[in-house]
């Protein structure tokens, strides 16, 4: 599958000819894509059209579309970005990663986890209130941290399932799965903001 480019006289530019430069985004299954990791450690994907055409993509960049919803479902496959073409272009989209085999599911997962990295918050050392920053130290299935979170009200959510998400204002995540199983002087020092 090659990148469709359609001549338009009216572009005059870069910018504009690449408003005209698409590719068809196909949903991506077994039967259609392979992913393997690449000599760099990156991972790089052969392509089967519906021509039986064959694309190989020796780095693309996979992407949650609901990272805290629904994790392992409609995950994007994007080309890498590039300063010639900014964001790299959307190859196709995977349903439901369990549709692959183990393998391609370790190999995905990995680089999903390590995309949307989340630690899960074990202990509140402390939260302390400056001028309207939230400095938190705690303790996590990454080791203790410290992080700063801005408008506490915005970057606490707390989803239907009781899951809480903190988001600090490096744009970090971190991960409450549970509030209950908390240590009693941990949920004090955020029950607060929920």
């Amino acid at each position: 599958m090659a990148e469709t480019k359609v001549n338009n006289p009216a572009a005059e530019n870069d910018e504009d000819a690449a408003l005209f430069e698409k590719r068809e985004s196909v949903m991506l299954t077994p039967e259609n894509a392979v992913f393997s990791r690449s000599e760099g450690g990156l991972i790089s994907l052969d392509l089967t059209g519906p021509d039986g055409e064959k694309e190989h993509f020796e780095r693309v960049v996979v992407l949650r579309s609901f990272p805290i919803t629904d994790p392992d479902e409609y995950i994007a496959v994007r080309e890498p970005e590039t300063r010639k073409s900014r964001r790299g272009h959307e190859i196709g989209l995977i349903r439901h990663i369990r549709e692959f085999d183990e393998a391609t599911v370790a190999l995905l997962t990995e680089e999903l986890d390590r995309r949307y990295f989340t630690p899960e918050i074990h202990r509140i050392l402390s939260v302390k209130d400056k001028l309207g920053y939230y400095y938190w130290d705690a303790e996590t299935s990454a080791g203790k941290v410290s992080f700063v979170v801005n408008n506490i009200s915005s970057n606490i959510r707390i989803l239907e399932d009781e899951r809480i998400f903190i988001f600090d204002i490096d744009g970090n995540c971190f991960q409450i799965s549970d509030v209950t199983k908390l240590d009693r002087a941990s949920y004090r020092k955020i029950e607060i903001y929920l």
